[in-house]
């Protein structure tokens, strides 16, 4: 375990770094100025100028990504060009809402999509199989910002279960939480029920129903841990990809995570929040996949860790 923890820590060590050398190549080819967003565009030609040279703009690139490197392993994701306050500050204060987002659209995927894969795989060829596949292809199909505006309507709208917008209750939560699980949640019955079929069919299995067992605690007991392996390996991408903002769904709901924090940085090309979100992400979606693996050896007792 020990020598697997270190060859993964170090394998990320190389992708994070990895990540900081693309996200800074890409965000000094954008064709926006941040400079020019900052100073606007009745700034004089000296003030640009000032501003550049304050900011450190005006280094040779590599000697600017040199600089911020440096500050990133002393734990300083650096300072917002728009807000003129830490991107450290500015994440910490997004992730309660992120993690709350997280949470919940994880449960509702997995609610949604576990229970659906296990009913088509029993059901493999019939028609509520058939049917099951049709609606986890919808959900997986359906854009998500419609699917957002869908549930606004009927039930905040309509019915007035829920409130329109905003952040601050569990009710505040559902809406935003069932649109990312209801994409989610198709993705997970599809894996789900490709799992299942392929275990059902395992000579265990049928042992199992030669000893007379029901077919409920066939599929429940013996057949749906080992099923589980690669639904838990997706849910460590999942990880990285919440944390990472659910940029859409976040700007229909206005919920106030690291998503939107990220889109407000994208227009104002304010470089620093936007290499800080990447990073924030990257570094949930290796840990995500490291948690995976670990947890994957204790659904599957086959699965050794190499």
């Amino acid at each position: 375990m020990l020598r697997f923890l270190m060859r993964r820590i170090g394998q990320a060590l190389v992708t994070l770094v990895g990540v900081t050398l693309i996200t800074f190549a890409l965000a000094f080819l954008l064709p926006a100025d941040p400079v020019r967003m900052i100073a606007g565009r009745a700034a004089t030609v000296e003030t640009v100028a000032s501003i550049r040279h304050q900011l450190g703009l005006d280094l040779p690139v590599p000697v600017q990504y040199a600089r911020y490197l440096g500050r990133l392993v002393q734990g300083d994701l650096g300072r917002s060009y728009a807000q003129k306050t830490q991107v450290s500050t500015l994440i910490v204060g997004r992730l309660p809402a992120t993690l709350l987002l997280m949470a919940g659209a994880i449960a509702c995927e997995l609610l949604i999509g576990l229970p659906a894969g296990i009913f088509a795989a029993t059901r493999r060829g019939r028609l509520g199989d058939r049917v099951a596949m049709i609606a986890a292809f919808a959900g997986v199909s359906a854009p998500q910002f419609v699917v957002g505006l869908v549930l606004i309507y009927v039930f905040a709208y309509l019915l007035g279960w829920f409130p329109l917008s905003g952040y601050g209750t569990f009710a505040h939560l559902v809406l935003p939480a069932l649109t990312l699980g209801i994409a989610g949640g198709g993705f997970y019955a599809r894996m789900m029920r490709s799992s299942m079929v392929a275990v059902l069919r395992q000579d265990y299995v049928r042992t199992a129903r030669a000893k007379g067992l029901g077919e409920r605690r066939v599929v429940l007991v013996h057949a749906l841990r080992n099923a589980l392996a690669p639904i838990v390996a997706m849910l460590g991408l999942d990880i990285g990809i919440f944390m990472g903002g659910a940029v859409v769904v976040e700007s229909v709901y206005g919920w106030p995570g690291i998503g939107q924090l990220a889109w407000q940085a994208i227009q104002r090309v304010d470089i620093p929040i936007i290499m800080g979100v990447t990073l924030v992400a990257a570094v949930a979606i290796v840990f995500g996949n490291l948690l995976a693996d670990i947890a994957a050896t204790f659904v599957d007792p086959r699965v050794r860790l190499n």
